[in-house]
């Protein structure tokens, strides 16, 4: 963006900040005025790509709501740590503030000149950091798409919406045909592709939606609570966002005296290390997260290299893990 507003190279830039007696002093002057206009400060990390390398990677740990534990985020950080170990780098872990991204940490870091590069997570809408990082030339990969507005830099991210799309295949060929989706409220990205696949599942197969949706914040309890207009409406089967959302489906059979994976089939999502230990197991949609840890720290390192290159975007598919949640429904049910 400076180059441009200067009309030079990309190099040239980074010869003004880096190397400044290469260049004459018309042009010199000309790329520190872009500099100025921008508002442009470029960091110690993006300098010494070129020069030396901290071998840091930053990423920022957000605290979930109301103090649980994030299993899912936990095996995605042990798999990218993982990555940018055999990669010959450390990963430099700060605390972020609890509630939506912000850029709090980050500034302070760069101020540091700590790190070379960025790993973000929970990506949200509305999210500061990759317009942030991009304007001040620091190299950063999401995990996680942005969910509005112009696309800005590399990402991978896991196909929420195949995932359960083949979740609802699965309990039609059992025969389901009430299946119903628990999910987050409106506005969620992630969340929002999730219900994506589950409708247009339905919609394929002919299967009304209307009624069969519910939203619930990601807590047991408020899932137990919004699951039962479902449950009353006669789904035979739910599909969730997320596997703590299923236990709260979970708790809601049980209240009724109905049995999870005898009387209403469950899928949810994430197989988290609870799935497996339910009673009975929850079939689960299983994210590849040792794949996403991987193909984070690869972008990444591109980047560095190739400041200039275009941006690469990487889509991977989840995939189904069928327990014992899952059982054909009952033959006896009213049609749908």
């Amino acid at each position: 963006m400076v180059a441009r507003r200067a009309g030079v190279s990309p190099q040239t830039v980074s010869n003004a900040i880096n190397s400044p007696d290469l260049l004459r002093p018309e042009t010199l002057e000309r790329v520190r005025r872009a500099i100025d206009e921008m508002g442009y400060r470029p960091s110690r990390a993006a300098q010494s790509l070129r020069t030396r390398s901290s071998k840091l990677i930053g990423y920022g740990i957000q605290p979930a709501p109301g103090g649980d534990t994030a299993p899912v985020m936990d095996r995605f950080l042990h798999a990218l740590s993982q990555a940018a170990d055999e990669a010959g780098y450390r990963m430099l872990l700060f605390a972020c503030p609890p509630g939506g991204p912000s850029l709090e940490g980050y500034e302070e870091l760069l101020g540091r000149h700590d790190v070379d590069g960025f790993v973000l997570s929970n990506t949200a809408r509305q999210d500061p950091r990759q317009a942030w990082l991009a304007k001040r030339g620091v190299p950063f990969v999401g995990f996680g798409r942005m969910w509005s507005g112009r696309q800005i830099g590399d990402w991978v991210d896991v196909d929420g919406a195949s995932g359960t799309d083949a979740a609802v295949e699965r309990l039609v060929a059992l025969g389901h045909r009430r299946i119903a989706f628990l999910g987050w409220p409106r506005g969620s990205g992630v969340g929002d592709d999730r219900a994506e696949g589950w409708q247009r599942a339905m919609r394929r197969h002919g299967l009304p939606t209307r009624g069969r949706r519910a939203e619930s914040a990601g807590d047991v309890e408020a899932a137990r609570i919004a699951v039962k207009p479902l449950l009353d409406a006669g789904a035979t089967a739910v599909v969730a966002a997320s596997d703590m959302l299923a236990l709260g489906c979970y708790h809601a059979l049980r209240e009724r005296g109905a049995a999870p994976g005898r009387d209403v089939a469950v899928i949810g999502f994430d197989d988290s290390p609870i799935a497996g230990i339910l009673s009975p197991s929850l079939s689960t949609i299983a994210q590849p997260l040792e794949a996403v840890g991987g193909e984070c720290v690869r972008l990444l390192l591109a980047r560095m290299a190739d400041p200039a290159a275009p941006p690469e975007r990487v889509l991977l598919e989840p995939s189904l893990v069928v327990r014992d949640s899952t059982p054909a429904p009952d033959s006896d049910a009213p049609a749908p």
